[in-house]
């Protein structure tokens, strides 16, 4: 049995025509999710339909907007503008793929997942602002304020759409990794200008999975091409619905959307500065809301997503990081120094054998190791404000954290220095002093003496 659209209570938006007429394409998607799993005359089902689907979805926006007219909706023209972008862009590049393929199941995949997040993602942004249901608009803000009602906008937004309470983490969030990660990014640009804004949205996938893979009525906890051909669109949704809120920036309109790797998305954190970069809590998962202004990452460092190339990059996006997951069954080490040259040397020493990630500081190794736990951690003793005693303190005051295993790195070799070094009971220490190929063999003798153990 394959996936099934799940309709749900909070679709309702209270007006019966609307209402209905969504949950007849909910009913139509799952006949074409049924209908691409059947054997017997499959490419010719699916070709009826697919323009049963495309009927029913011009007819619904024609009677939505004579609503949205009858109540004189002041979002009317924005809303048709959404609608137009669907019905002359979206769509006519889906069927002209599944033309060119001979109705290929992948290309039918793409259809099916694309228009599926497409109707997630509008009925829960879009279409529950015509009867003033969801996040009210901010306007005439100071930045500082504004960055205080985006926290409130992209709560409620989650709310809204997924009903899970989100606890904001942090709003300094500095790019580190939390659990296994999907990175998109949406490049808007402002009508007639060169002013630009970009959103990076980080959702782990297990949040992923119990969201947007509920709706679809996905029952494994494994990412597919559906899935994230169906949460791209929803991401894409929830990102302009936040920017709608701010009329700075509702005129914005997307000019390009990537997937990024962890390392590309590492970048942006490395090399630009960040508006706004939140990171939530749903107790369902993580997920990162970022802001970038103005357009930042290099040229030619991704490839922009298109209606001819989204099925071949999906298909290497899910390839690449199958591959990457095998990597990250290495051991995990967290380095931990203010310095960036010694981070970089340890990182291009171990990287090899091992999942690397760093900190500079020991509130960001806290912050990391929260959202990441190492299998180790090498930690800075001589750090500024606060140090490796104080780090490890806190680390082990945490009682989930008290079996990390810690090793110290310190410039200090005279026996003074060592023995206050060993008096926090670390699993070790190592000197910076020490040859590469030392470091190297020293952190290797621990790990084969905990797999031994």
């Amino acid at each position: 049995m394959g996936p099934q659209f799940t309709w749900r209570e909070e679709f309702n938006l209270g007006v019966d025509v609307i209402d209905k007429e969504h949950q007849r394409l909910f009913k139509i998607i799952n006949k074409l999710f049924e209908y691409r799993e059947a054997e017997k005359d499959a490419q010719w089902i699916c070709q009826e339909g697919i323009k049963f689907f495309k009927n029913h979805a011009l007819k619904h926006f024609n009677d939505e907007e004579a609503y949205m007219a009858s109540v004189g909706y002041e979002g009317l023209e924005r809303h048709r503008h959404v609608h137009q972008g669907f019905r002359e862009n979206t769509l006519p590049a889906l069927e002209l793929e599944l033309e060119q393929t001979d109705y290929a199941p992948d290309a039918v995949e793409h259809f099916l997942g694309v228009c599926a997040g497409w109707l997630i993602g509008h009925t829960l942004t879009e279409d529950m602002a015509i009867t003033n249901k969801g996040v009210r608009k901010w306007g005439s803000l100071l930045p500082g304020e504004e960055l205080i009602a985006m926290k409130k906008v992209v709560a409620q937004l989650v709310f809204d759409m997924f009903r899970l309470e989100s606890h904001l983490v942090s709003d300094t969030y500095s790019g580190e990794k939390f659990g296994r990660g999907i990175y998109y990014r949406f490049v808007y640009g402002a009508p007639g200008g060169e002013k630009k804004q970009e959103i990076l949205l980080v959702l782990e996938e297990k949040l992923l999975i119990g969201t947007v893979g509920k709706v679809l009525g996905i029952k494994t906890n494994e990412l597919d091409s559906m899935l994230i051909h169906a949460s791209r669109y929803t991401a894409r949704q929830f990102a302009e619905r936040v920017l709608k809120q701010f009329p700075s920036m509702e005129a914005y309109e997307i000019k390009e959307e990537n997937f990024l790797s962890y390392e590309q998305f590492q970048k942006v954190f490395e090399k630009e500065k960040v508006q706004a970069s939140l990171l939530f809590n749903t107790g369902a998962g993580y997920f990162a809301f970022c802001v970038i202004a103005p357009h930042l990452l290099e040229k030619g460092i991704v490839t922009p997503l298109a209606a001819d190339n989204a099925m071949t990059e999906v298909k290497k996006y899910l390839s690449e990081r199958k591959a990457h997951e095998a990597e990250s069954e290495k051991p995990k080490v967290l380095i931990v120094d203010d310095s960036l040259v010694v981070q970089q040397s340890i990182s291009q020493l171990l990287s090899a054998d091992y999942d690397v990630s760093t900190a500079s500081s020991g509130v960001a190794a806290i912050r990391a190791i929260t959202l990441n736990r190492p299998d180790l951690v090498l930690l800075d003793y001589e750090m500024p404000v606060c140090d490796g005693r104080q780090t490890l303190e806190m680390l082990r005051s945490e009682q989930t954290f008290a079996d990390v295993p810690v090793i110290f790195l310190t410039g200090k070799s005279n026996p003074e220095s060592v023995r206050q070094v060993m008096s926090l009971r670390p699993a070790g220490y190592l000197l910076k002093t020490f040859k590469p190929e030392e470091i190297k063999k020293k952190i290797d003798a621990f790990f084969e003496k905990r797999k031994k153990a």
